[in-house]
């Protein structure tokens, strides 16, 4: 009977590790790369992620470097980062782009912060979605009188208790980040 609550455990990672993915592109005191590796690059006429198309690193605190593997794209990825939500403007600096990225302020924290709570709770819903299904699952099994009324209630119980953990590693996640953007 576990085996509904346990086959439900893959979704409730696949959660976990969006939600680490989507909260690693907030910027915290030091800029990362990942800020900008998901932005979406039109060149050649396809649609590709600026991490397929260019090196990114972060030389210093407050600056990210661009260096396309293909000098034609350069203006392209220009264009997409002006046209991003990262409020930054490009600089062009022969084969390579610059942003300069100004240090955060006590307000810009805050909304970062506010950002990041919107990201977490996307993610409890996601869990209450998923448990859910899961619960419908296995009353739908009692009632097809393949499970007994104990075996649904130990499931179900099973199934509290392993949505309530995941809760609780949502908001572990989410207050290190916090901490992580409200360090100055």
């Amino acid at each position: 009977m576990n085996t509904i609550v346990e086959n439900s455990k893959g979704q409730y990672e696949k959660t976990l590790e969006f939600l680490k993915s989507e909260i690693a592109a907030l910027r915290t005191g030091r800029v990362a790369p990942n800020i900008v590796e998901k932005i979406q690059i039109e060149s050649y006429g396809v649609m590709s992620e600026l991490l397929q198309l260019a090196a990114i690193a972060s030389p210093e605190p407050q600056t990210i470097t661009i260096k396309p593997w293909d000098k034609n794209i350069l203006k392209d990825i220009e264009k997409a980062i002006q046209n991003s939500d990262i409020n930054v403007n490009p600089i062009v600096d022969n084969d390579l782009i610059r942003l300069n990225f100004p240090p955060l302020t006590e307000e810009s924290r805050k909304e970062l912060v506010k950002v990041l709570q919107k990201k977490l709770e996307e993610s409890r819903i996601t869990l209450r979605s998923q448990r859910e299904k899961v619960k419908e699952e296995v009353i739908s099994l009692e009632k097809a009188k393949e499970i007994s009324e104990d075996e649904r209630f130990q499931a179900l119980k099973d199934l509290d208790t392993m949505t309530k953990n995941y809760n609780e590693k949502i908001k572990e996640i989410g207050d290190n980040k916090e901490k992580e953007i409200m360090t100055i």
